[in-house]
């Protein structure tokens, strides 16, 4: 025992077994089937039969139209159909190999248009599958022949995402007669930004900002592929790709492959077709006859953009309105004509359906409510603000409803329910209970958008998106009679509002986004509102000789109200159609286009039928999709390895082999987790050698210096539940952990060991317990960390079971979060205690140490810190093609630690303590590399530590974006 107290001084290493991430999953219950096709698997929770059938046949349907301009027909895949979450979505991911739709179809008319959702996704989502196997060719091809999906995917990263998304989009747009490309509201921030004269560098476009309203990826996407199709015909990226992945490591190869087949490198194929789509709007804005509106005054800045949307009015000179932006977290707020601004209330999970409804002094919406345990299983409840009394009441719980609207009495709701079926209903609640009181049948499953009442608190107006188009219906909310009020078509009109005799709504038809309007008595329809951008969101003031909307500019959404003049109505038959089709040329061009149109046209189910079966998940549960070399972050150990995850994200495998480069050994490792149950079940062994170098004596000089190398079996196995808690402005988590460990050693045959190694041919077996909780506000693009909440955690390590080695740590640790002096700033103070108890093994420390401070283990240690972060600069910086800097951040801290420990020296009881504290800045930068729109965050850390008296300087990481 005696040579192991100077050995306490020691950095503490243990060998861990490795904890497989944790995955999204849907609850045990579910059964799951599958329908086969040629080309395709269709896997699908029990009940979604017809809607399987229906996508399987869809997606035979549109595999060679979506194929042909990258001339690649991609190999058989498995999609599956989640009807356990509310989010609508989908995707295409190789790791591993698959896609997945929400069948869920969206309420927001400016994703799907006119289109059916799981239309829309089977053209989208499969262009993303032929993207991916255009790149089994050249180097990448030897990549996935060697390494798998893994090294595959890594080589695909120099491919722009806005190619990715941008061809997709393009490609739903030229094969239907819907597609985002035909929506005015897709391209309106960069049809704001060109308009005004913001013309931004590729770099930023590309990488965002965090003051502006850089177009997402699609919207640049869509343009930039689209303009290069225009100019060298359709199968122009096919030629692209062809030469980037010959040789994709290059780091500017991309861009080498649109120069080869354009003769401009990337930059200047952004310049060319950013002035190409500019000419074009400012043709079509030339022509328009505006008409004035004079908007609400709000308190935000015009720096920094910022939206105030779907105004709803409470009395003649208030609306309620939905703010939020790249400095504001979403939330309510009250707007008069004066200028002052109020914040009401702040939404937790808002699940925005572009309306917001509200009735009797009372906010009506949906927010979005993950289930405790499960991450596939998504809920969509209806909540209500009191304005008089301030009381937010929780309506309906666990439910699946995806918009819902007040009537003006302010008795009911009208909601929107998307069943598990895929089935959309009408349902009729009672607003204090939340009671169903009628489900309005919908024999056809139309698609019901964003419904309202009319005066008489029975009339639903509804928008009906049905198989052939669009219309405008009244339904009896008590009969379920309806009426179609204009013929079924394909313009997507969305945003209805009645008011007397009069509908309201939102249609492209002049090719811009306006308010129109609809006399119910005469069947007259009229253009109300001709905005330079769009108009949206139509609403009546009570004394109705006003019309409020939410109109744009590069700055934001804002309100804004005119009068209600009906004799300055255009009628229908007099606007113009000016909407711009910059697809029109390679709509031509798409050698599927009149296939896929006549596909969709004819969405009557037919009697044959794919063969279909049950899916064992236990029979599929190994699924290899990667194998070949890892390298840790670290740089210092690499593993070989194969990786094997199930197509529906319960069961992970993970075995090879590891060097590490520090101790110049290896390893086999082998790590299998079950997610599928309400506890994540790990298991993992590892069998290697290690290898250390310690000084025998503690006798000057130090020269007894000896080395060893020895071998370890190591065992871990044990449960996590991560938990979901949010239900509110705050996000809010917990984890629970307890674990298994063995350690058997053998060959060890230094005299001495480090306390913190199992050593002499000794069998440690340790039990390992934790748990955490966080809640933390939700933060703004500006922010630089959580402006409130608190996070706790407490390990507990110990060896229960008797043998050579014993030794015990338990500690706890907690953070609160705290605003800072300026909107963006934010404080966090940060306090610890742990505890090892006394025994020939130390664990690892359970708690944070100062800063720049090598650890040292003591029987007690008490730590804390402060922390004090703030943004400098929110800059466009371009350091030519390599770097793009968008933010300068700043920290300033102060940690302290102080340690005791009860120890012997010449046979005499010593208590031993010692302090430790450092002072430091962080200065980190988020930037852009190689015009990646992944961003990363590193920096510089300086550090004083105020015992010793020393300087540090390290570099800093802080993230990778990936």
């Amino acid at each position: 025992m005696r040579y192991l107290f100077p050995l306490l001084l020691l950095f503490i290493r243990e060998v861990k077994a490795q904890t497989l991430p944790v995955l999204d999953q849907n609850p045990t219950r579910l059964q799951w089937n599958q329908v086969n096709t040629p080309h395709f698997r269709v896997i699908f929770p029990k009940g979604l039969d017809q809607t399987a059938q229906q996508t399987a046949r869809r997606l035979e349907q549109v595999y060679d139209p979506v194929s042909a301009t990258l001339k690649k027909t991609p190999r058989r895949l498995s999609v599956i159909l989640q009807n356990q979450t509310m989010i609508s979505n989908g995707f295409v991911t190789m790791l591993p190999r698959r896609s997945e739709f929400n069948a869920v179809p969206a309420q927001d008319p400016f994703l799907a248009g006119t289109l059916g959702w799981l239309d829309l996704l089977a053209v989208h989502e499969f262009r993303h599958v032929v993207q991916y196997e255009k790149a089994l060719q050249g180097l990448t091809r030897a990549a996935y022949t060697l390494f798998g999906n893994t090294a595959f995917t890594a080589l695909t990263l120099g491919v722009p995402d806005w190619f990715w998304e941008g061809d997709a989009v393009g490609t739903e747009t030229a094969l239907t007669n819907a597609g985002r490309g035909r929506i005015p509201n897709f391209d309106l921030a960069m049809r704001a930004n060109l308009l005004a004269g913001r013309r931004f560098t590729y770099q930023k476009a590309v990488g965002g900002s965090y003051r502006d309203n850089v177009p997402n990826h699609y919207v640049l996407g869509y343009f930039m592929s689209t303009y290069l199709k225009r100019e060298y015909g359709a199968d122009a990226w096919s030629n692209v790709l062809n030469r980037y992945y010959r040789f994709p490591v290059y780091p500017f190869s991309f861009s080498n492959g649109v120069k080869k087949t354009t003769k401009y490198r990337i930059e200047e194929l952004y310049r060319r077709s950013m002035l190409d789509i500019e000419d074009t709007w400012r043709n079509q804005r030339k022509e328009l006859r505006l008409t004035d509106a004079v908007p609400f005054p709000v308190m935000a800045s015009e720096k920094v953009y910022t939206n105030y949307q779907y105004p709803q009015y409470i009395s003649g000179n208030e609306v309620i309105a939905l703010k939020s932006g790249l400095g504001d977290i979403a939330q309510f707020v009250l707007l008069d004509r004066n200028g002052q601004e109020k914040k009401v209330f702040v939404p937790g999970l808002f699940n925005n359906p572009e309306m917001l409804s509200v009735a009797d002094r009372k906010i009506c919406w949906t927010e979005f409510r993950y289930d405790v345990r499960f991450g596939q299983r998504i809920y969509s409840e209806i909540k209500l603000y009191d304005l008089k009394t301030g009381r937010l009441q929780r309506l309906t719980s666990h439910s699946r409803y995806a918009v819902a609207s007040l009537s003006p009495d302010g008795t009911k709701v009208v909601a929107v329910r998307n069943d598990e079926s895929y089935q959309t209903r009408l349902v009729i609640l009672d607003a204090k209970t939340g009671q169903e009181l009628r489900v309005l049948d919908n024999p056809a499953n139309d698609l019901y958008v964003q419904p309202r009442w009319r005066d008489d608190n029975r009339t639903l107006v509804v928008v009906n998106r049905k198989k052939e188009g669009k219309t405008i219906q009244i339904i009896d909310s008590e009969t379920n009679e309806k009426q179609e009020l204009t013929a079924v078509s394909n313009q997507n009109i969305s945003h209805v509002q009645p008011w007397k005799q009069y509908i309201f709504y939102n249609s492209p038809q002049s090719g811009i986004d306006n308010v129109y309007v609809l006399n119910t008595q005469t069947g007259a329809r009229f253009q109300v509102t001709s905005r330079p951008l769009g108009a949206y969101h139509p609403t009546i003031s009570p004394d109705g000789k006003r019309l409020s909307f939410h109109d744009f500019n590069a700055s934001g959404y804002r309100i804004a109200e005119m009068p209600l003049d009906s004799s300055k109505w255009i009628p229908v038959g007099q606007v113009q159609d000016r909407l711009v089709r910059y697809f029109g040329p390679f709509v031509a061009q798409e050698p599927g286009g009149p296939l896929v149109r006549a596909a969709l046209a004819d969405s009557v189910p037919t009697a044959e039928k794919f063969p279909q079966s049950r899916f064992s998940r236990l029979l599929h549960a190994f699924n290899l999709y990667s194998w070949g070399p890892v390298v840790a972050s670290d740089g210092q150990s690499g593993t070989i390895g194969l990786r094997s995850q199930d197509l529906l994200s319960t069961t992970q495998v993970d075995v090879g082999v590891g060097y590490d480069q520090t101790e110049r050994t290896v390893n086999y490792y082998g790590n299998v987790s079950y997610q599928g149950l309400f506890p994540i079940l790990d298991v993992g062994f590892q069998r290697g050698r290690r290898s250390t170098s310690v000084y025998v004596d503690r006798r000057a000089p130090l020269d007894s210096l000896r080395s060893d190398s020895w071998n370890y079996n190591q065992l871990s196995a044990g449960f996590r539940i991560p938990l979901q808690l949010t239900t509110s402005k705050y996000f809010q988590s917990a984890y629970l952990s307890a674990y298994y460990g063995l350690m058997q050693v053998s060959g060890y045959e230094l005299p001495v060991r480090p306390i913190t190694e199992v050593g002499f041919g000794g069998t440690l077996q340790s039990l390992a317990y934790s748990a955490s909780y966080s809640r933390t506000l939700k933060q703004s693009k500006q922010d630089v960390a959580p402006r409130w909440g608190q996070a706790v955690s407490a390990v507990w390590r110990t060896t229960p079971f008797r043998g050579q080695l014993n030794g015990e740590v338990w500690g706890a640790q907690g953070s609160l979060y705290l605003p800072g002096l300026a909107k963006h700033h934010a404080l966090r103070f940060r306090a610890g205690y742990q505890q090892q108890m006394s025994g020939n093994y130390r664990f690892a420390p359970v708690i944070f140490f100062p800063r720049g401070q090598s650890y040292v283990s003591y029987n007690q240690l008490t730590a804390g810190s402060v922390e004090y972060r703030l943004p400098l600069l929110n800059p466009h910086w371009s350091i030519g093609r390599w770097l793009y800097i968008q933010r300068v951040k700043g920290t300033g801290f102060y940690d302290a630690a102080q340690g005791k420990s009860d120890v012997r020296v010449q046979g005499q009881p010593v208590n031993m303590t010692e302090r430790f504290s450092t002072t430091g800045l962080d200065l980190s930068f988020v930037f852009n590399v190689m015009r990646l729109r992944t961003p990363f965050e590193a920096g510089v850390r300086t550090i004083y530590n105020l015992k010793s008296g020393e300087y540090l300087i390290q570099p800093l990481v802080i993230g990778l974006g990936f």
